[in-house]
């Protein structure tokens, strides 16, 4: 499995993707629209482990949760139509979480990025 925090904002996205142990493989900033969705796509397909390269495109598409403090938009759409499995988090779930993370509680786009993967990573089954 592969795990991605989405930090969105209406001109850009911060991600972060880890692994099943919350090693990062990769933290970027990536802009809004067509060109954004196109790197994250790639960024996905980079980062998947090898064993991933004899399934299926559905299936190992499958195999990806994200975490975004949304449940609507083009964005959204695009990670659902990619076969992804998208879980929309609630911003007040996501600051409770980040207060495990951070005892100042400060928010930031990278730290609420891992604190996303973190939460599909962990506890996706109650989102």
């Amino acid at each position: 499995m592969l795990f991605l925090g989405d930090d969105w904002a209406e001109d850009h996205h911060d991600v972060e993707l880890v692994d099943e142990h919350g090693k990062r493989l990769v933290r970027k900033r990536l802009p809004e629209g067509l060109d954004g969705i196109a790197r994250l796509h790639a960024l996905i397909a980079e980062h998947m482990p090898a064993e991933w390269s004899d399934l299926d495109p559905v299936q190992a598409a499958a195999r990806v949760r994200v975490g975004i403090e949304t449940d609507h938009g083009p964005w959204v759409q695009a990670l659902l139509v990619a076969g992804y499995h998208v879980f929309a988090i609630n911003p007040l779930s996501v600051a409770r979480y980040r207060e495990r993370h951070s005892v100042s509680g400060a928010k930031s786009d990278q730290g609420d990025a891992h604190v996303l993967a973190e939460i599909v990573r962990l506890d996706h089954a109650h989102h």
